[in-house]
């Protein structure tokens, strides 16, 4: 089934509504979303509470870190809020807690668009998917993606983009600023909480973003894993079916299938976007957890396609 033209699945009068940006909507959610990293963090730094209950919230803190990458993900594609720059900025300030660099994650992030699922072209399968149930398992620790953050990062501190296509030569020094102004503040807060001897540093960003990064993976993994690598974006991306509270604190990304199709809707109207495009998704899961078992039986279905 080749894929229908986008005029085919939404109609034009319900597009222009779907794409409509909502500033009160952005609000509300990275307004949602950062109260609930400082509740949890003040539970976890709370003596007075059972340890059972701290570790709970130290988990809860280390989710809602990580998973504002789904906040930069959502203003790197300036649909959050109506003005640019705002966009721009909040993405920024939310990759440097979740340890991406915005800018950088931009143009990565549109070629991953342009070339979604296709072996050789789409930049998130630059390191081949897992095959087996260790290196699936290994996958879900979120090493790899520390190792791969460390590296990306060392590489643009130094401004070497070679292995990376879609960072062109003149935005190359603009992106290399960014990286370096992002570690120089890491390097004053590191700096600040070692002299002050509390661990700041480690206690409340290294380890519960070391927690929290599991559970992103985890997700993650079934945006496109096991799906399609044809160049159909109603086989090659799932949409995931899941709790609302999961699906709020993701800003939307499980609906995927429609995020893909029509990228200008912002992360508020998705779940209205899936009133159109449910019904002609070729993968469409119930559930992270379901999912995930799925690929735990087989992880072989995650693999790139064999070449010749």
């Amino acid at each position: 089934m080749a894929i229908a033209e986008p005029i085919e699945l939404i109609p034009a009068a319900d597009l222009a509504l779907l794409n409509r940006r909502s500033d009160w909507a952005g609000w509300c959610q990275l307004l949602g979303h950062g109260l609930f990293i400082v509740l949890s963090a003040l539970a976890w730094a709370s003596p007075s509470l059972p340890l059972g209950l701290r570790l709970v919230a130290l988990l809860l803190f280390g989710t809602g870190l990580a998973f504002c990458f789904c906040v930069m993900h959502e203003c790197g594609h300036r649909t959050a809020f109506a003005n640019r720059q705002l966009n721009d900025a909040i993405a920024w300030w939310a990759g440097l807690l979740s340890f991406y660099n915005a800018d950088f994650y931009r143009r990565y992030h549109q070629w991953h668009h342009r070339y979604t699922h296709q072996p050789g072209l789409d930049p998130e399968l630059e390191q081949a998917p897992p095959a087996s149930l260790g290196s699936y398992l290994f996958e879900l620790t979120g090493l790899p993606w520390w190792l791969a953050k460390f590296r990306g990062h060392a590489l643009g501190l130094s401004g070497n983009f070679s292995g990376s296509p879609y960072i062109s030569e003149d935005l190359a020094p603009q992106i290399t600023r960014s990286i370096r102004l992002q570690f120089l503040i890491y390097t004053v807060v590191f700096l600040l909480s070692l002299i002050s001897g509390n661990g700041f540093i480690f206690w409340f960003w290294l380890l519960p973003l070391a927690l929290g990064q599991p559970i992103l993976r985890f997700v993650l993994i079934a945006e496109h894993g096991g799906c399609s690598f044809e160049q159909d974006g109603l086989k090659n991306t799932r949409t995931t079916l899941t709790l609302a509270p999961l699906r709020w604190l993701m800003w939307n990304m499980s609906f995927h299938v429609e995020h893909h199709l029509y990228p200008s809707i912002p992360f508020h109207a998705l779940g209205r976007a899936h009133g159109w495009l449910g019904p002609h998704a070729e993968q469409l899961a119930d559930g992270y957890l379901r999912l995930n078992l799925v690929f735990c039986r087989n992880p072989s279905q995650l693999a790139l396609p064999k070449q010749g």
